[in-house]
């Protein structure tokens, strides 16, 4: 009868709660992207330009809500990505809300608590990586196996 190898498991299932948290922060964040590139950034470079910041920023948004999710969903260069991603709520709540933000609205949750479930849920994935379950991981191992091929036919021909 086998045994079950409770570290293995508690890894599989942190694996699988990175993959649900890079999903949705990911697929989520993905369609204010393509909105922003179907509708323009126009908004935004007045928000910039009203803060006495260079209206070329505002490209950044193309980065920071289409390419940085992409690289999420898929778990590749997932820390940079996730940084960027950050970042970009960090910039969102900055433009839009400020600190006025932080006020309670009428159902007693802070007026950018949806920035703040997007900036930290990156946070935490600039912490842990994307898991086991993403591309970084299959290229990586696949690498290792090549490493560990190249080895094995060195030594065999010497």
């Amino acid at each position: 009868m086998p045994v079950c190898n409770l570290k293995n498991l508690q890894q599989t299932f942190n694996d699988i709660g990175l993959l649900i948290l890079r999903l949705a922060l990911g697929i989520l964040m993905l369609f204010h992207g393509i909105a922003k590139m179907s509708e323009g950034i126009g908004d935004i470079k007045l928000d910039l330009a009203d803060n006495g910041l260079p209206e070329i920023m505002a490209y950044g948004v193309h980065l920071g809500e289409t390419v940085a999710p992409i690289l999420i969903i898929v778990g590749f260069l997932i820390r940079p990505a996730a940084a960027i991603f950050a970042f970009t709520m960090i910039m969102a709540v900055y433009l839009t809300d400020g600190i006025s933000g932080f006020s309670l609205n009428d159902y007693g949750g802070v007026e950018i608590e949806l920035n703040l479930l997007y900036m930290f849920g990156a946070l935490a994935l600039c912490f842990t990586g994307a898991g086991r379950l993403s591309l970084w991981n299959l290229l990586m191992n696949k690498s290792k196996n090549e490493i560990k091929k190249s080895e094995k036919e060195l030594v065999s021909n010497a």
